[in-house]
């Protein structure tokens, strides 16, 4: 089974992005250079920080947190990075 990743990135504006992936650090650092391959949300709004990443079971509960974390208010997004709130149970 795959490992999956929901990782949230903090732009340089403070902006929190939200993805998923197999493999954080290729992703961050894809990112990060801004090329082809980065998020357009994020080119040029650098330097990023990767602040939050959880393991999810699967492909399938990464893509619904990551639904559910985009839905979010900025303010619950902060809370789940700062270790005061509990995810779904969507985990490894």
């Amino acid at each position: 089974m795959e490992s999956w990743f929901v990782y949230l990135i903090r732009t340089s504006s403070g902006t929190l992005y939200t993805g998923i992936t197999k493999d954080i650090q290729r992703r961050f650092t894809e990112h990060s250079n801004g090329g082809t391959k980065a998020a357009k949300a994020l080119r040029g709004k650098g330097p990023l920080t990767l602040e939050y990443q959880v393991k999810t079971r699967d492909k399938s509960s990464a893509l619904k947190l990551e639904i559910a974390i985009k839905k979010w208010p900025k303010q619950k997004k902060e809370a789940l990075i700062a270790g005061a709130l509990e995810l779904p149970i969507l985990l490894d």
